[in-house]
């Protein structure tokens, strides 16, 4: 099934300069990789992706970030970005995947978004039910208000396989022990995750070389927009729903314009117009490869990816000037 195209609103010129923030916040984390320190790889991350941005000829207010202003010293959502040019939100993980890159295992990127001004989806702290398909199926097949059950069968059949040749992306945690019986005993097969949730979206664009099928369960909101980006660019099908559980992330809520807790967003409500994309790998995944160094080169693997034309850029950069990275 063909998407519909917005018209081209961002400068495109903007996708190459991303792609060499979201290169450099990776390289720094990258350099911390086994070290089992978490909070310095990520720090490392974003302060590296802080100044890359401020110097970028932007005006941007960061929308998706790190925490609330007062909490974070950068990218604190409602703070102001860059030298002064075009006005955009800014959706930024310098390090999604923190865990996944102390550890040194598959899947921790850094990612980078860029839209028109009032076009992202504005969440709380609180996690968000996701449910994520590649492009090519019918509009509406899988959705929030079905059983996992029901989603599994229906994807199935769009797919022209059995459920059990389906499979799905679920993060590995305590609270998704009822979500892995249910897919267990739709047939299909599962692939648990430690980390990396708006990766693990982006998978189910290219079952073919990922393996994954479906996304299902719970996760961070903030990642859950940054994820609803990536598929406005490059296709596919999302829904999520807030878990506000606590009076604060109400009330937070309320604040920040949602009146429906329980609404389901589809990816036209998470992001509504046209928007770029940018991520590179720390650590070797089925999306990118990791950073690697040698003596005289810096490795990075990067895509780039834009909403209104559809188009995904792969960027395998070897860098030999290494003081851009110090």
């Amino acid at each position: 099934m063909s998407m519909t195209r917005m018209p081209a609103t961002l400068d495109r010129r903007l996708a190459l300069e991303m792609a060499q923030i979201t290169e450099r916040a990776a390289v720094a984390a990258a350099r911390l990789r086994g070290r089992g320190d978490e909070q310095a790889a990520d720090l490392a991350a974003m302060e590296r992706a802080f100044r890359e941005l401020s110097r970028m000829p932007i005006s941007g207010t960061v929308v998706i970030g790190e925490g609330d202003e007062g909490e974070v010293e950068h990218f604190y959502v409602g703070e102001t970005m860059g030298a002064g040019g075009e006005q955009v939100d800014v959706a930024v993980d310098a390090l999604e995947g923190s865990t996944l890159c102390a550890k040194n295992m598959e899947g921790s990127i850094s990612v980078l978004a860029l839209a028109e001004p009032g076009s992202l989806l504005k969440v709380p702290p609180a996690y968000m039910e996701k449910l994520a398909i590649g492009p090519g199926y019918p509009e509406g097949i899988v959705s929030l208000t079905q059983s996992p059950q029901d989603n599994i069968a229906a994807l199935a059949e769009a797919k022209g396989v059995a459920p059990t040749e389906i499979t799905a992306l679920i993060l590995d945690r305590p609270r998704h022990a009822p979500l892995v019986e249910a897919v267990r005993k739709a047939g299909a097969a599962i692939k648990l995750i430690s980390d990396g949730d708006v990766a693990g979206v982006i998978h189910t664009t290219n079952p073919a070389e990922s393996g994954i099928d479906i996304y299902l369960g719970l996760g961070g909101a903030a990642e859950g927009v940054l994820a609803a980006a990536a598929l406005r660019c490059i296709g596919g099908q999302m829904q999520g729903r807030l878990v506000l559980d606590t009076e604060r992330k109400r009330e937070q809520a309320k604040r920040l314009g949602i009146r429906d807790a329980s609404k389901i967003y589809r990816l036209e409500d998470m992001v509504r117009g046209d928007c770029l994309v940018a991520a590179t790998g720390v650590t070797d995944g089925a999306l990118l490869t990791g950073v690697r160094f040698s003596r005289e080169v810096i490795f990075t693997d990067t895509v780039v990816m834009r909403a209104a034309t559809g188009t995904v850029r792969r960027i395998a950069a070897e860098h030999r000037d290494f003081a851009k990275f110090a």
